[in-house]
């Protein structure tokens, strides 16, 4: 089975989570409650996190403030994170939550399919990402002193290449909220982590062992 995402769910309203919850379950990954930025901030000190859905407006510390103290710490500076905002007051939401850091933002109220479209497109990056960390690791060890290890990084690192380029088309749609272009984005970017997945597993296959 694989590794379930974590995705923090953050709003003071116990009927938005809720409403969150029910809207992304379908997706089977493990949804985390915070009814505060306090109470985020304090998650994300124990666990690791491939998505944050952020409340822009709640009271004390706002989605703006606490999205801001997640981007200092060096442990979370990279999780991306979805704002939720009002829609009266959506393009100055919008522009602070970009100034925030924040990699996207949805208008309340917004269409549930829209949203799970989304957490999916952060889900799968975070997972490429995974396995990418993962196969580095075991290419960094079997070419390690090897003479043909030069050859075989070119090879890998053209794929890599594909890679980030597919990455780049998926986070434009993503921007453009273009349903049809995250679709076959994705799909695309699932091609090449199995292209890369394969040139790796050619690689363990034909390594001489030990």
């Amino acid at each position: 089975m694989s590794e379930r995402a974590r995705i923090l769910l953050v709003d003071d309203r116990p009927e938005n989570l809720l409403a969150l919850e029910a809207i992304l379950t379908s997706l089977d990954q493990t949804l985390v409650r915070a009814g505060s930025g306090e109470e985020a901030l304090r998650a994300l000190l124990k666990d690791d996190y491939a998505l944050i859905l952020l409340d822009a407006q709640m009271p004390g510390m706002d989605g703006f403030e606490t999205a801001a103290r997640i981007k200092r710490r060096s442990r979370t500076k990279d999780v991306p994170i979805i704002f939720l905002t009002a829609a009266d007051n959506e393009q100055k939401n919008s522009y602070r939550g970009y100034a925030a850091g924040g990699a996207d933002y949805l208008s309340k109220p917004f269409d549930p399919w829209i949203l799970r479209a989304k957490v999916q497109v952060f889900v799968d990056l975070w997972a490429a990402g995974r396995r990418l960390a993962s196969q580095a690791a075991l290419l960094s060890h079997q070419v390690d002193g090897e003479p043909a290890g030069a050859a075989i990084v070119r090879a890998l690192t053209d794929r890599v290449a594909d890679l980030t380029e597919a990455t780049a088309a998926l986070g434009s749609a993503v921007e453009s909220a273009d349903v049809a272009g995250i679709r076959a984005a994705t799909q695309r970017l699932a091609r090449q982590v199995a292209d890369l997945d394969d040139g790796l597993k050619a690689l363990q296959h034909d390594s001489p062992v030990g």
